[in-house]
C-alpha cells in the first residue's frame, strides 16, 4: 500500500505552469457540468479533449494510467451494478444472466456513467499531477483568500498521507511476527484487513491531535497577518485557462442538446 502525491509532470509545460488555483477551478467549472447528463455522449467528448489537452499538461499517458487505475475498479463496480439493478432494461436484448436482461438500454447507461467517472475524474489526477502542494497551498491563500488555518492544516494533511503507505506495511509485518496470519482462509483475511484498518485510523487521529497541537503552539492560529515566501501570480493566461473551460464545457453540453443524446440527470 503506497500513496504517491508528488508532481510527475514536466513543470516546463505550458499548461502546468499555470496558477494552482487557476488549474482547479478549471477542472471543477469543466468536470461538474457533465453530471447534469447520463448520456456518454458528453463524458465521452470531455474525455478525448482531456487526453488530446494531456501533452501540454506534460503528463505521460502511461504515468497517468497508473494514477487512474483505482478507477478501474469504481467502473467494474459500476457494470456490475447496472447489469444487476439497472431499472431500464429497454431496447435490443443483447444476452441474459439469469434473470437479468443485458440490453442496449442497460449498455448505453453503463458506459455513460463509466464515461462519467473517468472524464469527471482525470481533471482532479491531472491538477495534483503537476501542481506542488505547497504551491496550491499558498495560491488558495494568497489568490482564493482561504482561510490559512484550513489551507495549511490541509497541506500538513496532505503532506502525511505517504506516511499511512509506511505504517500499513509496519502493521502487517508486525502482526505476522506475532504469528497473526489469514493464511488462505477469506473471512480472516477480511477480519485481519479491519482490525489493520482500524489500527491505521487510531493512529492517523492520535498523529492528527498532535500534528494540530503542535500548529496552534507555533502561531499558526494567532490571527497577525502572514508574510508569503512565495508569491503565487494569477495573471491572464490563468483567467484564460479558467474561462476556457467553461466555454469548453458549455459546447459539449449544447452539443449534446442539439444531437440528441441529452438525458438530463433529474426529470
Amino acid at each position: 500500500m503506497t500513496l504517491a502525491l508528488e508532481p510527475i509532470a514536466d513543470p516546463s509545460a505550458p499548461l502546468a505552469r499555470r496558477n494552482p488555483v487557476a488549474k482547479l477551478a478549471a477542472a471543477l467549472l469543466f468536470s461538474l457540468p457533465l453530471i447534469s447528463t447520463v448520456d456518454p455522449f458528453a463524458p465521452a467528448v470531455a474525455l478525448v479533449l482531456e487526453l488530446a489537452l494531456l501533452p501540454l499538461f506534460g503528463v505521460r499517458f502511461g504515468v497517468l494510467l497508473r494514477r487512474a487505475a483505482p478507477l478501474l475498479l469504481a467502473a467494474a463496480g459500476v457494470l456490475v451494478a447496472m447489469t444487476l439493478f439497472a431499472a431500464d432494461r429497454s431496447g435490443t436484448l443483447y444476452f441474459s444472466l439469469g434473470p437479468f436482461d443485458v440490453t442496449s438500454g442497460v449498455v448505453a447507461t453503463a458506459a455513460g456513467l463509466i464515461l462519467r467517472i473517468f472524464a469527471v475524474a482525470l481533471p482532479g489526477i491531472i491538477v495534483f499531477a503537476t501542481t506542488d502542494p505547497t504551491d496550491l497551498a499558498d495560491a488558495l491563500v494568497q489568490n482564493a483568500k482561504a482561510p490559512a488555518r484550513f489551507a495549511i492544516g490541509a497541506l500538513a494533511a496532505f503532506r502525511l498521507l505517504p506516511l499511512l503507505g509506511q505504517e500499513w506495511r509496519a502493521l502487517t509485518l508486525a502482526r505476522r511476527a506475532r504469528g497473526v496470519d489469514a493464511g488462505r482462509n477469506p473471512a480472516a483475511k477480511l477480519r485481519l484487513f479491519v482490525s489493520t484498518a482500524f489500527a491505521l485510523l487510531v493512529g492517523a487521529l492520535r498523529r492528527g491531535v498532535r500534528l494540530a497541537v503542535a500548529m496552534d503552539a507555533r502561531g499558526f492560529d494567532s490571527g497577525i497577518p502572514r508574510t508569503y515566501a512565495r508569491r503565487q501570480h494569477f495573471t491572464g493566461a490563468d483567467t484564460a485557462l479558467v474561462v476556457t473551460a467553461v466555454i469548453a464545457s458549455a459546447t459539449i453540453l449544447t452539443l449534446s442538446v442539439l444531437l440528441g443524446f441529452f438525458r438530463p440527470i433529474v426529470g
